[in-house]
């Protein structure tokens, strides 16, 4: 199913989208991979919605993503003897191992590692940043705090912790059960929520062992100041708005964002721009303009992907949600602003012959009148470089690996082909020819830049580019083997 659009768009599934009928139109309607969000629903329940995007995909012969998104540590306060408490600024407030039910004075906090890492001065938000607390004085099983930001503190509230790097480990041991069954399932790539550091990303590959991409969501102060390292042992980034724009202050989350994109980009891997995309959505069947700015801004980034959370999960129009995101894009896009923007932000590291190739290809497609570029890629190594480059031409990812037609299904811009395995570059060529097309992209009067490696089905070879006529009857006579 070829876009008229190169961004991608996520649409996380839920109660509100959990049939064949209802997640068959949101593909259709534009959503190129779908979110399993492992902190809601039982293995059975996302073990059905998998079997159904399977399903979708077989039907549609369209390569479809699934990104399973784990639950990460979650930490909360405990429970309270009454419903909840009204903290008022400027009183004390204890937080401890004690598993009493709290009152106005206290509540349990049951993590002893964030004890370990406290120190006076530090502060602790409550419920998404909603109450603030300041540490004046802590041990080893309490911290004693003044309540800087008040309000209503209930039962089981999330706490975040902003100014410290904490000691928890990286996966739960739910996350672990989690991982262990999406991977077993049969997920494209899995999204890990709360790293802090490279370590926690490295503890996770080794337990994925290539079952699945990785990509690292940044939600954390400490992971913007780790970012460089975490992105060198990640495939993916996700830019999760919510809890960074609780543990920061929330003027600070565009620039990051437009930071992190840039560097996404500059290494070639794919980022998600994620949260409160379209909010209202949840409810109202339009959207706001600021959400629509806030959506065309990550395109004009050069975003990979923009995400649907609660919008398509649990909302009352999941499919308008998707919709509007399909048009605001093809909108943007279609603004000579949004190429001037892109090409003015391009960056590429030509460190590799593969570099060269597809930066060579770029050029090409942009001077001469070509339709598309057609790349053949096994481990789509290759794809990602040449959307690195951003071309004002279609992208055609061929590989006769499904799974890696399934996890560039993520990546801008590209249109995913699966073709047997090919042993002549003649071969490539009509393929790429064919695929071109069958989908609408070139006519027998057109010419596409074929981009391909020798010995073929190796990963990581690519060094041909070749202008090829469309006409196939040319291809025949003219193409050396």
């Amino acid at each position: 199913m070829r876009r008229q659009r190169n961004v991608k768009i996520v649409a996380t599934l839920g109660p509100a989208s959990e049939t064949y009928e209802t997640i068959r139109a949101l593909h259709e309607a534009g959503a190129d991979v779908f979110r399993l969000n492992m902190s809601h629903g039982q293995h059975d329940e996302i073990a059905e919605k998998h079997r159904i995007i399977r399903q979708i995909e077989k039907d549609l012969s369209s390569p479809i993503a699934i990104l399973a998104d784990l639950q990460g540590p979650k930490l909360r306060v405990g429970v309270f003897a009454g419903e909840g408490e009204n903290l008022v600024e400027g009183e004390k407030f204890r937080l401890d191992l004690d598993k009493t039910p709290g009152d106005k004075t206290r509540v349990c906090l049951p993590h002893k590692e964030i004890f370990d890492a406290l120190q006076a001065g530090a502060h602790l938000l409550v419920n998404d940043g909603k109450i603030r607390l300041r540490v004046e004085t802590c041990g080893a099983d309490f911290a004693d705090c003044v309540v800087v930001t008040g309000g209503m503190i209930s039962n089981r509230k999330g706490v975040n912790v902003p100014d410290v790097e904490l000691p928890l480990a990286a996966l739960s041991e739910k996350d672990k059960k989690d991982l262990e069954f999406v991977c077993e399932l049969g997920v494209d790539w899995l999204a890990l929520s709360f790293v802090q550091r490279p370590a926690d990303v490295l503890e996770a590959r080794e337990m994925v062992r290539g079952r699945a991409s990785v990509l690292s969501k940044i939600e954390k102060p400490t992971a913007v100041e780790n970012f460089d390292a975490i992105l060198d042992v990640s495939d993916g980034i996700m830019v999760a708005r919510g809890d960074l724009g609780v543990e920061l202050p929330v003027q600070n989350v565009p620039p990051i964002q437009k930071r992190l994109v840039r560097r996404c980009r500059r290494e070639a891997k794919p980022v998600i721009v994620a949260t409160q995309m379209l909010e209202s959505m949840i409810e109202s069947p339009m959207p706001t303009r600021a959400e629509v700015s806030d959506v065309a801004t990550a395109i004009y980034e050069g975003a990979d992907a923009i995400m649907l959370s609660a919008e398509s999960a649990a909302g009352s129009y999941p499919i308008e949600a998707v919709t509007t995101m399909d048009n605001v894009a093809k909108e943007v896009e279609s603004d000579q602003t949004y190429r001037d923007v892109i090409e003015a932000s391009r960056s590429s590291k030509g460190e590799s012959v593969a570099d060269a190739i597809v930066s060579a290809a770029r050029e090409i497609a942009e001077t001469t009148e070509i339709s598309a570029i057609c790349c053949f890629s096994q481990s789509g190594t290759t794809a990602l470089k040449v959307a690195r480059e951003r071309p004002r031409v279609p992208i055609i990812a061929m590989t006769s690996r499904l799974l890696t037609a399934r996890r560039l299904a993520l990546t801008w811009g590209t249109t995913c082909v699966t073709t047997p395995e090919l042993d002549r570059f003649k071969s490539c060529v009509v393929a790429a020819v064919g695929a071109a097309k069958r989908l609408e992209i070139a006519t027998e009067k057109d010419q596409v830049v074929v981009t391909a490696g020798l010995p073929f089905n190796m990963p990581g070879t690519t060094n041909i580019v070749r202008v090829a006529p469309c006409d196939e009857r040319l291809i025949l006579a003219t193409e050396p083997e």
